[in-house]
């Protein structure tokens, strides 16, 4: 995961009308904070930091915040947005070292045509991320698994995820990803044989046979 570089400038003012100020001059306020040194306020540019968090790795990409002159390496956490318009309204950036772990969330693909589909069934993806852990470079995008051996009823797991190398999972390895749901009709179909051309006529034809054989006895009885 590459770093990406974005500028931020040291803000002084505090309270909600300096901030709604900066927010129309199309700056964001925020602060960073973590590796046990002292959180400081900042403001970077809006348009850009939205660029970065709509990109392909969105919150999970690496920053490199050009701040008062030295490089802070960091990851934009608690996004704050308007809930009616949608704009940001605040950021916290929390710093990482290059050598040492992080959590992140991770989007979950699942890739292939599986088995279990084209025999009838639907595929049902109950989890759609993960909770990985690694260091800051290591992180994948996203994470890529091939469906296509899964068969009527299998259950995909966290166990079963293939993981990048150096990145390891949080979640718990029994926790269902996805299955192959076999639908009602399917399953109740299992088993049942179909009957050889010709069979179901004949027996139509006989169970009708007995209902018009019953039928002229009753007319032979009201004639006497």
């Amino acid at each position: 995961m590459a770093d990406t570089k974005l500028d931020a400038a040291l803000r002084s003012e505090q309270g909600s009308r300096p901030a709604g100020r900066l927010r129309r001059e199309g700056q964001l306020p925020g602060i960073v904070y973590g590796l046990d040194t002292d959180a400081v306020s900042v403001t970077v540019n809006a348009h850009q930091l939205g660029s970065i968090l709509s990109s392909k790795t969105g919150a999970n990409t690496l920053i490199s915040l050009q701040l008062d002159g030295r490089t802070e390496l960091a990851l934009a956490r608690q996004v704050q947005r308007d809930p009616v318009k949608g704009t940001l309204i605040h950021v916290d950036f929390v710093r990482v070292r290059a050598d040492q772990t992080i959590q992140a969330e991770v989007r979950l693909n699942l890739s292939g045509q599986p088995e279990g589909v084209s025999q009838g069934g639907m595929l049902e993806q109950v989890l759609h991320s993960l909770t990985v852990e690694g260091l800051p470079g290591q992180l994948p995008n996203e994470i890529e698994h091939d469906v296509s051996a899964l068969d009527l009823g299998d259950q995909l797991r966290v166990g079963d995820v293939q993981l990048p190398a150096g990145v390891n999972v949080t979640n718990d390895v029994d926790e269902l990803v996805a299955m192959i749901s076999v639908p009602r009709g399917l399953a109740e179909g299992e088993g049942e044989v179909a009957p050889a051309e010709g069979e179901e006529g004949a027996e139509g034809a006989a169970e009708g046979g007995g209902e018009e054989g019953a039928g002229s006895t009753e007319d032979s009885g009201s004639s006497e």
